[in-house]
């Protein structure tokens, strides 16, 4: 049985995902877990067998520094976890299949259109998908709108400055807080963020929707798992029209009726142990799928009505165990991968 190792990057606070891939390609074969971040007090740095230090994502330098680390530490998969990063892991998903290194990521255009709120929107639009009317701030009619609203930034994550406005005034002041600010519809219904898996050609395995019980910095804290058949339809559809490959987290509204789009985040959600614990085991899967094996579809197979309670953990380290050597730049290839190319 072939050795997967996998790369999680961004690792940050992700410490069930990486425990979920650790015992993944434990239990596959013996594999090992890297995961990397820009910075050393991030916990889920200390659950992978071994980690990196590396640049932000903007640095000019960061795609070729992990190009080094997949290099030295022979990776087979790479699970990129931060919507900043998707769009440039979608564009060089050649150069890491040149390595034979295989990224769990949708396309560049994909990444680009989930993580842009307005062009979201405008994907609804064009392919007849309910979403509530979300305009952009200089688009916006004051004596049109129905409160609540919600003001959004156009990109952004964790639900950081989004806010429920009730009036005129509140709006004006948000609108001049929030950058980049779309103004979004009050949709009533129950929330739910859908967890669902492709494999490397898009096809759709799993589809797992949590109804969202409390959120806390953007992130389900307590949810319930629930066959609910539109909704699994719904995320059907949206994934195969957005062309999801690898993990993504959908965010509806079901109101009795019809389910509407609020966002899709093409990437492991926050609330991803709840549906790992339900049996929809996307981490083994994956590392299954880059091991080469052709998987069947386990759409509606996970625990129903299962509930998710998190809470905090700590993790302890000494002050020299933080100070791990920072990969600042891009390391020579070995003869036996791929040349790099610029």
């Amino acid at each position: 049985m072939k050795r997967i190792n996998v790369l999680i990057t961004a690792a940050s606070r992700r410490v069930p995902l990486v425990r979920a891939f650790r015992n993944a390609v434990e239990n596959f074969g013996r594999g090992r877990i890297i995961t990397t971040d820009i910075n050393p007090l991030s916990p889920a740095l200390y659950f992978a067998h071994k980690h990196h230090i590396v640049p932000l994502t903007t640095d000019r330098y960061y795609i070729p520094i992990l190009e080094g680390v997949c290099d030295a530490e022979e990776v087979d998969l790479i699970i990129p976890t931060i919507d900043d990063e998707l769009a440039i892991f979608g564009r060089v998903i050649g150069r890491f299949a040149q390595l034979g290194v295989t990224v769990a990521v949708s396309s560049e255009q994909t990444s680009i259109t989930c993580n842009d709120k307005y062009e979201t929107y405008l994907f609804c639009e064009r392919n007849g998908i309910r979403t509530p009317a979300t305009r952009l701030a200089n688009d916006v009619k004051f004596g049109d709108l129905n409160y609540p609203v919600y003001v959004k930034p156009r990109f952004g994550r964790g639900s950081v400055n989004v806010f429920a406005v009730h009036n005129e005034a509140q709006l004006r002041l948000f609108l001049d807080y929030v950058p980049d600010a779309i103004v979004q519809d009050h949709l009533a219904g129950t929330k739910f963020t859908v967890d669902v898996l492709s494999d490397f050609e898009g096809r759709v395995l799993s589809i797992v929707p949590r109804e969202r019980l409390v959120i806390r910095a953007g992130i389900s804290d307590k949810g319930i798992t629930r066959k609910h058949a539109e909704v699994i339809a719904f995320a059907k559809e949206i994934a195969e029209k957005l062309q999801i490959v690898g993990p993504a987290n959908i965010q509806c509204k079901w109101d009795g009726r019809d389910v509407s789009l609020i966002e899709v985040n093409p990437r492991f959600s926050g609330g991803i142990p709840l549906t790992i614990a339900a049996g929809a085991d996307f981490p083994a899967w994956l590392v299954q799928l880059a091991a080469g094996m052709k998987l069947k579809a386990q759409i509606g197979n996970f625990q129903d009505s299962l509930a998710m309670m998190s809470f905090e953990e700590s993790i302890f380290a000494t002050e020299s165990e933080l100070k791990m050597a920072h990969a600042q730049k891009p390391r020579m290839l070995s003869k036996t991968r791929a040349a790099y190319v610029n």
